[in-house]
């Protein structure tokens, strides 16, 4: 029988591993943490974001959510601007300097991943992996949820 407790201790370290490793190359080469490219990947790829919208989407607080983005606002990589639906919130988005730094920083970042992971499973079991982190993820919430996991 497996020991689950085995198995959590494995991938927690992996990703506290991964996450380091990741995070000291983007600070090392574009002075960006891990956090910042994060939060900068996702506006990156959708328009009109609001800070709800970035803190549901990572499972953090709208404060702690805010500070971040703050944060990289103070640094010149995004703006915020009035939400026309809605005057209680606002907009989110990268400025063209934030923009540049993501599309730099997104090389080494999945030249990271790759050496640690895409280099290390054959693509069988790499797909079995994502597909079995998935599956734990979904089941996860399901449980948080008060749900039996399916």
């Amino acid at each position: 029988m497996v020991d689950l407790k085995l198995v959590f201790h494995d991938l927690v370290q992996f990703e506290i591993e991964l996450w380091n490793a990741v995070d000291a190359r983007l600070r090392a080469e574009y002075d960006l943490q891990l956090t910042w490219f994060e939060v900068m990947q996702l506006l990156a790829g959708r328009s009109g974001c609001r800070i709800q919208d970035v803190a549901e989407e990572f499972g953090i607080t709208v404060g702690g959510t805010s500070k971040v983005v703050d944060r990289i606002e103070a640094a010149g990589y995004c703006a915020r601007r009035a939400n026309p639906n809605d005057r209680r919130s606002s907009l989110v988005e990268l400025t063209p300097a934030g923009r540049r730094v993501v599309d730099n920083a997104m090389k080494v970042f999945e030249a990271e991943l790759e050496a640690r992971i895409g280099s290390v499973l054959p693509e069988r079991e790499l797909e079995r992996f994502a597909a079995t982190l998935s599956a734990l993820r979904t089941a996860g919430r399901a449980v948080s949820a008060g749900q039996k996991p399916a």
